[in-house]
């Protein structure tokens, strides 16, 4: 399917985070996008500039642009827009982890629905061609829990179990509303379980791959018999992608995997693959395997049906599971100096440096 990449400025935000940065990555390195990328990033704790240093170095000032601001700062938001003029929003920032937004559910409710109300009210405001389109990023959490069969469909009604998904079930409501109400061109795509580089160390996979490096317990929830259903990151992106360019205004999308794991299995094949790496035995790393109490509300099984997007917009996933986890063990063994950084903060000093923020 031939892709309508007439966008000139793309507003990314998020851009600094795991998804962000590698869909930032996709378009100038597998696209080839040709325009200006304007990137919008907080820089919590969970966005990180060395994740495109590579690209800023390359394109900065030519065709990718930082700028550091909270989207729940209205002001910023609306300069960002009066100076760059985007006429496309992909919509990525979010507070994401579960756990945080167990212990602390505050920002959760000011960035995921605050932020996107902002950045809505700044796109009707500037917005007076019908071709501009504003995408938002959510998740399968949305949904609910599964039991043993059955998948989520973008018909699937919402039934948020924690504050962060009730947080985005919000954001994703708000973004159709402004659809239907203001005539605002939108898409959203809900995804399963992404993994692979630059992802900070609090979600699943890096931290069982970091843990074992270092020998620290791995801790699984409950029997660890929760099911996720895993996307290779790139293939997100280039989901995203498709459904920015060639979705039908108003539509919601599935993107998954359709790559179920109990996640102590999970953490097993990782065990396995990080022993063979470092040339240990194969179970050597299964000794560290702890089993913890389980978190409050955690849903049970998530599994996504993604018929749509394949059927409508010829997208499909590229990347097997045992290639995705190859790639993406490979890319925490090899890169320890990120890690480091992320994890003494010193990225934080880099950053001082570069942008003077």
């Amino acid at each position: 399917m031939n892709l309508n990449t007439n966008f000139k400025t793309i507003l990314v935000t998020g851009g600094a985070g795991f998804i962000g940065s590698n869909f930032i990555r996709y378009l100038f390195e597998k696209v080839q996008y040709d325009g200006k990328i304007v990137n919008v990033d907080k820089l919590t704790y969970a966005g990180n500039l060395e994740n495109l240093a590579d690209i800023d170095k390359k394109f900065r000032g030519k065709q990718y642009f930082f700028e550091k601001a909270d989207i729940c700062d209205y002001e910023a938001i609306d300069t960002i827009f009066s100076n760059y003029r985007p006429d496309c929003v992909i919509h990525f920032a979010a507070e994401s982890h579960v756990d945080r937004s167990i212990h602390g559910p505050k920002d959760f409710i000011y960035t995921n629905i605050i932020g996107t109300f902002n950045l809505l009210e700044a796109c009707r405001k500037w917005w007076d061609n019908s071709s501009y389109r504003f995408h938002h990023i959510s998740t399968d959490e949305v949904y609910g829990s599964l039991g043993e069969t059955g998948y989520f469909y973008e018909t699937t009604a919402y039934d948020p179990r924690s504050p962060y998904s009730a947080s985005k079930a919000s954001s994703d409501h708000l973004v159709s509303a402004y659809s239907h109400t203001y005539g605002l061109n939108v898409t959203i795509s809900n995804c399963s379980n992404n993994y692979g580089p630059y992802q900070f160390p609090e979600k699943l996979i890096p931290l069982m791959i970091l843990n074992m490096l270092e020998e620290k317990p791995l801790p699984v929830y409950g029997d660890g018999k929760n099911v996720r259903d895993w996307l290779y990151v790139e293939d997100h992106c280039s989901g995203v992608w498709m459904v920015v360019n060639n979705g039908k205004n108003g539509e919601t999308y599935n993107i998954g995997g359709e790559n179920e794991w109990f996640n102590i299995d999970l953490v097993n094949k990782l065990c396995e693959i990080v022993a063979v790496k470092k040339g240990k035995q194969i179970d050597y790393y299964k000794k560290l395997l702890t089993f913890v109490k389980d978190r409050p509300g955690h849903d049970r099984r998530y599994a996504i049906n993604c018929d749509k997007i394949k059927h409508e917009l010829g997208w499909k996933q590229s990347v097997t599971f045992d290639e995705g986890l190859d790639k993406t063990v490979d890319w925490y063994l090899n890169n320890q100096k990120w890690i480091e950084n992320v994890k003494s903060g010193q990225y934080t000093r880099w950053l001082e440096m570069q942008y003077k923020v």
